[in-house]
């Protein structure tokens, strides 16, 4: 398994944003016959393909053939997904529509596009980062240097100028005045004139766009009438410590009943929770919470595609980042690289099922009876808590692999893991952790 470096993977970021850009711009022209920026920020880059690529290359580089082809697919979907439903959070806009295509799941993505992201994602993994790194490392080292960090601040400051702009902020200088008092005419009407330029821009490159119309759940959101109304952050992350714990609870159980021993399954070293059930729960519900009444069948479909990408990602991503194996299902039949299998897949499915139709109304309910301000409190209390439990987790599951290749503790928080976090706390801890083979 190759690990990327933070510079490696910078540029093939770059590289595949610009690449997409390129794709795109080329694409809507013909269509519109005339020139049009596709990017998402005024530069010459389309950051969602540099991200999902980027994903896709870190987990998805053991696999070959058709494994990889379907891996692709999935995060390319999942991709998509994601950002046209941020696109319209942020813009209030919908700035591309599948509807009228078959196979399209409320017009955000088809099966024709994800076919086709996944075989472009299939030759970026398969050829295209060995020959764009191959590439990069005989060109002058400092020069590569110098150009990405200046790649980084420009595109830096270009998103967040984008975002500001588009989402109202500058259109409206007296709200800049209210602000910042020393704001002057001339700036505001300069930041209305560039807003009105990247407005006009994103139309004129999306002319599908449109106003996305407000649902009563996202009125109800806004108002917070109640706490955690919708699905927000507040829900999410609500969502997140109680599917972290009860994941936890569960598998032990599991565990006991299975294998006839009780054993830790937290992800942390305080408390019972697991972070890969946490996040899951936290996910699958924001991603899924519009189509939590759409049949079992659907939400079983999506929960074991979505479960198996998902899965399959956090063992290789503990894996690079701690240098263990947490999970290994080498001898289930049908598993993959013995990180997920057909069984569990199929277990992620009866979950969505059963959390949507049966759990979430419940504890929707339970959260949005905790009154407003007490409840806000609560949740940057467990912001605040679970921050803290995860980094001090992975200083100690670095330090607990560092240890075991004969790494020394030089640095104060290596010796505070050593103190605090030996092999022996750890191995209580992480029963399951092992080397890779």
């Amino acid at each position: 398994m190759h690990h990327f470096t933070g510079y490696e993977l910078l540029w093939l970021f770059f590289i595949y944003s610009f690449g997409g850009w390129v794709l795109e711009t080329v694409i809507a022209t013909l269509k519109q016959r005339k020139f049009a920026n596709r990017g998402l920020v005024n530069g010459p880059f389309c950051v969602i393909y540099g991200l999902t690529v980027i994903c896709m290359s870190i987990g998805l580089q053991e696999l070959t053939g058709f494994w990889l082809f379907a891996f692709a697919v999935i995060y390319a979907t999942i991709a998509e997904w994601i950002s046209g439903h941020l696109i319209e959070k942020a813009f209030g806009e919908r700035w591309w529509d599948y509807s009228g295509r078959r196979w399209n799941l409320d017009g955000y993505i088809c099966l024709t596009s994800s076919l086709v992201w996944g075989a472009m994602g299939y030759v970026a993994v398969h050829w295209g980062n060995y020959l764009l790194l191959t590439l990069i490392s005989l060109l002058p080292g400092l020069l590569m240097k110098i150009v990405l960090l200046a790649l980084a601040g420009v595109l830096f400051v270009d998103v967040m100028g984008s975002f500001l702009l588009l989402t109202g902020k500058s259109r409206y200088p007296e709200r800049w005045e209210a602000a910042e008092q020393s704001l002057d005419k001339v700036g505001a009407r300069l930041s209305a004139s560039i807003a009105g330029f990247v407005e006009r821009r994103i139309h004129k490159a999306y002319p599908k766009a449109k106003k996305a119309a407000k649902t009563p759940e996202s009125v109800g959101q806004a108002s917070q009438v109640r706490f955690a109304a919708g699905c927000g952050f507040y829900k999410v992350v609500s969502l997140f410590m109680i599917g972290a714990f009860l994941g936890d609870i569960t598998e032990t159980i599991f565990c006991r009943v299975g294998a006839g021993v009780w054993m830790s399954r937290s992800s942390v070293v305080w408390g019972p929770f697991s972070i890969v059930w946490g996040l899951a729960i936290a996910l699958v519900s924001w991603m899924l919470y519009q189509y939590r009444n759409r049949s079992d069948r659907f939400l079983f479909l999506v929960g074991t595609f979505l479960g198996g990408a998902y899965e399959y990602l956090c063992s290789v991503f503990t894996e690079l980042v701690f240098g263990k194996v947490f999970w290994d299902y080498s001898r289930i039949p049908f598993n993959l690289g013995g990180r997920i299998n057909l069984l569990y897949c199929f277990f992620w499915g009866i979950a969505a099922v059963v959390w949507f139709k049966a759990f979430l109304p419940k504890v929707e309910k339970a959260i949005e009876m905790i009154p407003v301000q007490a409840g806000k409190l609560l949740v940057w209390l467990m912001v605040v808590f679970m921050s803290c439990n995860i980094a001090v987790s992975c200083m100690a599951l670095i330090r607990y692999d560092e240890r075991s290749r004969g790494i020394k503790a030089e640095a104060s928080w290596q010796q505070w893991s050593d103190t605090h976090y030996d092999d022996a706390k750890l191995m209580k801890i992480y029963p399951n952790a092992v080397e890779p083979k």
